[in-house]
């Protein structure tokens, strides 16, 4: 397993009721790495968190071991089936938003945090 998989799975088996229903799959193509993540349905909250705090802060923290690592790592957290978030959006699974998305941190700005700079 490698190590974004490894801290990945750690965090979030820390963070949830379930960790038994906690799976990665890891996928390597000309993006980067994608790490998708599914966890039981009663756990998503603490995964996500509020307004997307929790997820956010995981996503950050796995770029930072992908540069480390030289590698681009995104997160996919898969909707669980039965989700009611899932049955509200049609099923689809996608996220519908009205507003755009709107980065306020990238990448240098948490690696010059973390030199202190």
């Amino acid at each position: 397993m490698e190590r974004d998989q490894q801290f990945l799975e750690y965090v979030v088996k820390a963070l949830v009721d379930n960790p038994d229903d906690v799976k990665i799959n890891r996928t390597v193509d000309e993006m980067g790495v994608l790490l998708t993540l599914s966890v039981h349905k009663d756990d998503m909250g603490k995964v996500i968190g509020r307004s997307g705090q929790t997820a956010k802060a995981i996503r950050t923290v796995l770029r930072v071991v992908g540069m480390k690592n030289d590698a681009r790592v995104n997160l996919k957290i898969e909707e669980p089936e039965g989700s009611e978030r899932g049955q509200e959006m049609g099923g689809s699974g996608s996220r519908a938003s009205s507003e755009p998305y709107v980065r306020d941190t990238t990448v240098d700005d948490v690696i010059k945090d973390l030199k202190g700079e």
